[in-house]
């Protein structure tokens, strides 16, 4: 069994096929400062056949199983505007603690599970994780307690932390820095689009079928969607790839030309390690910190999410259901804007300036909710921190692998340590948003100000650290493949 577990950083070592020259398999050279020459153009029909190959065969299914991970995730505050505090008894801070708990069970999967990826078959792997997440999600709708709702909570979060962290590895190993920003953006929508659909589906299923067969409409939103995630998830089993060289439907050629193109697109390639030499190689790494700074204030910015319906209700709207309806808006303007955003990124290769700029959009629109208490205005503003907090998140996930990528062992698990690192944000953020300050909640408001400032000043001390780093690996060859992005 051993033998058919291939690792990527062993794949690199095999020769590429005679009838592919080096032209040909080797990326265009990056200018100064890792600037890609060919952002968005590729230099031969061979790899823009790979790549639209690639797109059509990894993205679909990639991003519905993202789509149901973040659905299953967030029908918790859904289910609190219907009568899930009612029914279960909750008091004072109490669905504050099923939403720490929760990502508390999220968090502690992600490093052992990443670390477990690279000695696996993800097309098995992430399967059998959406089979775990959905099983537990439908069974919520059991619970008939608070102690009932944080075991619930908790198994959910160890269920689906397995599966963005190794959905991301999986991107990183198929797709080079030029490409895989767009597409973290576009798998990224998925969690933006369910946010966004969450409510919609709620507001239909608490209007039909609360009350059915005496259960609850957040009994039946659980069940619901935990059987159709379980659906997909048996689906998922033939349709996800196992890596560049060995995937069934990439010919001989092709699997050769997609190691090989990899190769040539990461700065410092190392040879393969053992998964505990990766985590040494992470963790020694000032980098891997800094990005966990980083991307954690990004999260931290982004943690009016599990609060948002709670937020727009506050606007005093007539009813929840028109509260549910409201908040899609705001969601699928931002999954369009990152797209864009994350294609701009793409295109010139830069992440500095457009990180800070939506940075900048969420301040803006962080200020105006808590400043004013005029329902146009806040609702107004909802887009504006929306559109600004979600649309750099792709870019800073891009940035990761693309800059900690020496081996397979040490880019997986620092793609895990940063996202751990980044979401236990959310175990402390669930109480910035307590009853007692709505509808101003200007406890939230302002530290998510002062998170996004910190996060841009994050993204500049690696813009300067990487121009550094560049500088000293020209000086030591002047043939250098590749360098930093930033």
């Amino acid at each position: 069994m051993r033998s058919n577990q291939i690792i990527l950083g062993r794949m690199w070592a095999k020769p590429v096929p005679p009838d592919v020259s080096e032209a040909q398999r080797r990326p265009q050279q990056d200018g100064p400062g890792g600037q890609t020459s060919h952002a968005n153009r590729y230099s031969n029909p061979t790899e823009m056949r790979l790549v639209h190959k690639l797109d059509y065969r990894i993205m679909p299914i990639l991003w519905v199983m993202y789509f149901l991970n973040i659905l299953d995730r967030t029908a918790l505050p859904q289910a609190r505007l219907n009568t899930l505090e009612k029914d279960l008894h909750l008091n004072g801070d109490e669905y504050n603690t099923a939403v720490a708990v929760l990502f508390a069970g999220y968090l502690l999967m992600q490093v052992p599970s990443n670390m477990f990826l690279t000695r696996t078959n993800p097309s098995v792997y992430l399967p059998i994780c959406m089979v775990a997440w959905a099983v537990v999600t439908a069974c919520t709708a059991l619970v008939k307690n608070y102690g009932g709702l944080l075991a619930a909570c908790f198994c959910l979060g160890l269920a689906e932390a397995g599966y963005y962290p190794a959905a991301l590895y999986l991107l990183s190993v198929f797709y080079t820095r030029k490409e895989l920003t767009v597409r973290i953006a576009i798998l990224y929508s998925g969690m933006v689009i369910a946010t966004s659909c969450s409510g919609l589906i709620a507001a239909a299923v608490f209007a039909t079928l609360d009350n059915t067969h005496n259960l609850a409409g957040w009994r039946w939103l659980y069940i619901i969607e935990g059987v159709v995630t379980l659906g997909i998830s048996l689906v998922s089993f033939f349709l996800l790839p196992e890596d560049p060289a060995k995937t069934q439907w990439l010919n001989h050629e092709e699997c050769e030309f997609a190691v090989s193109r990899i190769r040539h697109d990461t700065v410092g390639l190392k040879a393969d390690s053992t998964i505990w030499e990766g985590f040494r190689q992470a963790c020694s790494d000032p980098k891997t910190w800094l990005f966990c700074l980083m991307f954690n204030l990004n999260v931290s910015t982004c943690s009016f999410v599990n609060f948002f319906p709670t937020i727009v209700k506050s606007f005093e709207f007539r009813s929840s259901t028109t509260a549910l309806l409201l908040t899609a808006p705001p969601y699928l303007l931002s999954a369009l804007v990152s797209i864009l955003l994350a294609w701009s990124s793409g295109h010139f290769n830069e992440r500095t300036w457009h990180i800070t700029a939506g940075l900048v959009l969420a301040v803006i629109g962080f200020v105006v909710s808590c400043s004013s208490m005029t329902t146009s205005a806040r609702y107004a503003s909802t887009f504006l921190y929306t559109i600004g907090a979600y649309s750099v998140t792709s870019i800073i996930l891009a940035w990761i692998p693309a800059t900690l990528s020496q081996t397979p062992e040490k880019k997986a698990v620092s793609i895990s340590m940063i996202n751990v690192l980044g979401n236990a944000s959310y175990i402390y953020l669930a109480y910035l948003w307590p009853k007692k300050d709505s509808p101003r909640y200007f406890t939230g408001f302002s530290s998510m100000v002062a998170f996004a400032i910190g996060g841009i000043a994050c993204v500049w001390v690696m813009r300067f650290w990487l121009v550094s780093l560049n500088r000293k690996l020209e000086g030591q060859d002047e043939g250098v493949q590749a360098t930093y992005s930033y």
